[in-house]
């Protein structure tokens, strides 16, 4: 289609801009994803792309969400690992939860990431990282790339989010992301958990962020020994082995050095 415009990012191939709409492929999972973006524009929630069909190619339709993003780049820009944009995320999370904790999928609805779905349970974005956020003028528009939703608890998506932006994923992957004041992630995670409203005591939430990274790496593995060609290029780029590598790490979390 002439017109189109290639956006960074991704190991599927990414996606194109066409106007104010952005294309991409589409696969068993995308009429569940959609049924969510439609519940979150009927609920008003806004920092989300609106899900506008599919075109001829077969392609998903989705609005496009302007603004700067952090592409390919590395390191990212500074403001990523600033206090304000960790506000910013965990109350888009909290808002995101609110919107869609009333969404009760269609029986046998297709999920690329979560399980099934049961009451108590809600549909995360499940990779609502730094390199899938928007900005503009410093305030968070929104986040893209939905294949990864899914049902699941909602510590389960806040523990992702908290792993990204925190960041508490191995140390060798956020230095080269731009981060490397350590001993300020107590500090953040509290931040970060207070913003949303989650007041339990912090021990216990890294133990839920280190069971979800490990359940990360071990899905990667399984995807990409199924076949999935994404999951496949995880695994070559060693996505789980570092996954595996923060939940050692993460077990002196707090102490000195940890």
């Amino acid at each position: 289609m002439s017109g189109e415009e290639r956006l960074a990012g991704g190991f599927d191939g990414g996606a194109v801009r066409v106007g104010d709409t952005v294309r991409r492929a589409a696969g068993p999972w995308t009429p569940a994803v959609h049924s969510v973006l439609r519940h979150l524009e009927a609920a008003g929630f806004a920092r989300a792309p609106r899900a506008l069909g599919f075109d001829e190619l077969g392609r998903e339709v989705l609005s496009f969400l302007d603004g700067a993003v952090v592409g390919d780049a590395r390191p990212w820009p500074r403001w990523v690992h600033g206090d304000d944009a960790l506000v910013q995320v965990a109350g888009w999370v909290r808002e995101l939860h609110t919107a869609i904790g009333d969404f009760v999928p269609e029986p046998g609805a297709i999920w690329r990431e979560g399980g099934s779905w049961r009451p108590g349970m809600v549909i995360g974005h499940n990779d609502a990282a730094p390199y899938n956020a928007v900005w503009a003028d410093g305030r968070l528009v929104g986040f893209f790339d939905w294949d990864f939703a899914g049902p699941v608890t909602p510590e389960w998506d806040l523990a992702f989010t908290a792993f990204a932006w925190v960041p508490l994923h191995a140390r060798h992957v956020v230095a080269a992301e731009g981060f490397t004041a350590f001993a300020e992630r107590p500090r953040r995670l509290r931040l970060f958990l207070d913003a949303y409203g989650w007041s339990r005591e912090l021990g216990a939430f890294v133990e839920i962020v280190r069971a979800r990274a490990d359940a990360s790496a071990r899905g990667i593995r399984q995807h990409a020994a199924d076949g999935d060609p994404v999951f496949r290029r995880m695994v070559e780029h060693g996505v789980d082995r570092s996954l595996d590598t923060a939940v050692s790490e993460l077990a002196g979390f707090g102490e000195p050095g940890g």
